[in-house]
Formats: structure tokens, C-alpha cells, sequence
């Protein structure tokens, strides 16, 4: 989740604790491939204007900023100020990167001020998405190209000796999300916005083995943290599903998949 924006709605507090846990989780190996499949997929090129709603501790900026080169400009937008200061931190000796804190329906930048705009990981949470694909279309220019990466929780499958206890944490990690299974509405909401050519492209995250890359191994002690106290679940629920994860991995017998959902579309001439 590349912007963790809380709010009473989704309850993730976020704190220093959260935000080491999530710029942890976006250097791991799933991570690192996600954001090469959705820089590909934008196309950026020498010289572009590139906004990024959501930018979190800013990993997708500092990549960006290299393939647009120095001629070109990278704006980061985040609700979060403690993501902002961590983006900021990470971009504090380049000149061409701009940062500021916003919300993703409420965009403080011109109309048609960018090359391509990427969203990833964020409408999740948004109640009115479909005023912040309004948004993203007004900020890139005619022509312009639009990214828009969410996940499809309901892909989950998660093995585990106790399966009851693994739908009640499932559903709990659930609650802190707005629009769970976004994916399936997104094309249509965003060709109502006005953007042409919308495709759609499914990578799927998958792991059999306990491998700390993964999003599978990565996201346990996240989702632990945050389902404590939710959906009937308690402390000591949250630590015993997270110890028998690990044996599961010891044993060989790990098994983790979800689907991801990378939409492009244009702005039309």
C-alpha cells in the first residue's frame, strides 16, 4: 500500500511503528518487481512530468527520477506527513522532485501539468474514487497516460491448520480497507471519467516457501498488528497464528497467493 493513509474510516494507526513496518515491506523482492511492472507499464520517458498520488516513503520517485533524467520532473503527493518525511528524506539531494500533502480527491496541481500520473495501491482506501480518477484525469494532459494499481483481497488464499481463524483475520485485515475487492469496478469507473484505451493486467504474488521477499512472509506481522482486538481475535490470537506461519515455513508447507491489478488508460486528445 504504497499510500497508508488512516483514517477513522479504515482504523490502520498510523505511527512510527506502522511506518518502519511499510517502507520495510516496500524493499522487499515482491515489492521491488511490483514497481518495475508498473513503471513498464507507465512507460515513462526522458524529460516527462510524472505525478505520483500516493507516494508513500517515496521508493517509486527515486526510480522515476532516473528514467525521466535530469530534464524532467517527479511530483509526490501523500496524506501522510510521516510518508512525506520519509520521501523527502530519500529524495533530499535531488532538485527535480516536488512534495506535497494531499489528499487523492483533492490534487494541488494545474490542470494538464502532467506527462503520466501513477496511483498505486491507493484507491483502496478512498471512499470517492471515482472523484480521484476525476482528478487524475485532470492533471495529465490530453494525450496523457494514467496508472492505477490496486488488489483484489477476496484473491486471497492462505494455507493454515486452523481455517476458521485464517477467515476471521482475513476479514478482520479487511476492515481497514475501504473498496476490499476495487478491481472489479475500476475499468468501468474509469472509462466514466473520461479515459480511453483503459486495460487491464493480473499479477499474481504467490509463495511455498518462507522467504522474507515475499508479500506472503512480509505482510504477517502487519497483518498480526492490526487484527489484535478485531473480529474476536486477541493478542494471544494474533501471535499464535503468526508462530504456526513460521512453522508452516519450517515444516515446508508455507502457501501464499493474492492477485494484483495494474489498469492504464489515456487521456483523450
Amino acid at each position: 500500500m504504497d499510500d497508508a493513509r488512516l483514517s477513522p474510516v479504515n482504523q490502520l494507526a498510523f505511527d512510527e511503528q506502522t511506518g518502519r513496518q511499510l517502507e520495510a515491506l516496500y524493499q522487499i523482492d515482491d515489492a521491488v518487481l511490483r514497481r518495475r511492472l508498473a513503471r513498464t507499464a507507465l512507460a515513462p520517458a526522458r524529460g516527462e512530468r510524472i505525478l505520483d498520488v500516493g507516494c508513500g516513503p517515496g521508493f517509486f520517485c527515486t526510480e522515476l527520477l532516473e528514467e525521466v533524467g535530469e530534464h524532467g520532473r517527479v511530483t509526490g503527493l501523500d496524506a501522510s506527513p510521516q510518508m512525506l518525511a520519509l520521501a523527502r528524506r530519500r529524495c533530499a539531494e535531488r532538485e527535480n522532485i516536488a512534495f506535497a500533502e494531499a489528499d487523492a480527491t483533492s490534487l494541488p496541481v494545474d490542470d494538464a501539468s502532467f506527462d503520466a500520473a501513477l496511483c498505486v495501491q491507493v484507491l483502496e482506501y478512498v471512499a470517492d474514487y471515482s472523484k480521484a480518477l476525476a482528478e487524475l484525469h485532470r492533471a495529465v494532459r490530453p494525450g496523457g497516460r494514467v496508472l492505477v494499481w490496486d488488489t483484489d483481497w477476496a484473491t486471497v488464499s492462505w494455507h493454515s491448520g486452523n481455517p476458521d481463524r485464517m477467515r476471521r483475520f482475513l476479514a478482520a485485515w479487511d476492515e481497514h480497507l475501504t473498496h476490499p475487492s476495487l478491481p472489479r469496478t475500476l475499468a468501468p469507473a474509469m472509462r466514466s471519467q473520461g479515459f480511453e484505451r483503459v486495460r487491464a493486467s493480473a499479477h499474481t504474488f504467490a509463495s511455498t516457501a518462507w522467504e522474507p521477499g515475499t508479500f506472503g512472509v512480509s505482510l504477517i506481522e502487519l497483518i498480526a498488528d492490526f487484527a489484535a482486538g478485531r473480529n474476536h481475535l486477541s493478542d494471544s490470537d494474533a501471535l499464535e497464528w503468526a508462530a504456526e506461519q513460521r512453522a508452516l515455513g519450517e515444516r515446508g508447507e508455507f502457501f501464499f497467493t493474492y492477485t494484483q491489478f495494474c489498469f492504464t488508460g489515456t487521456r483523450p486528445d
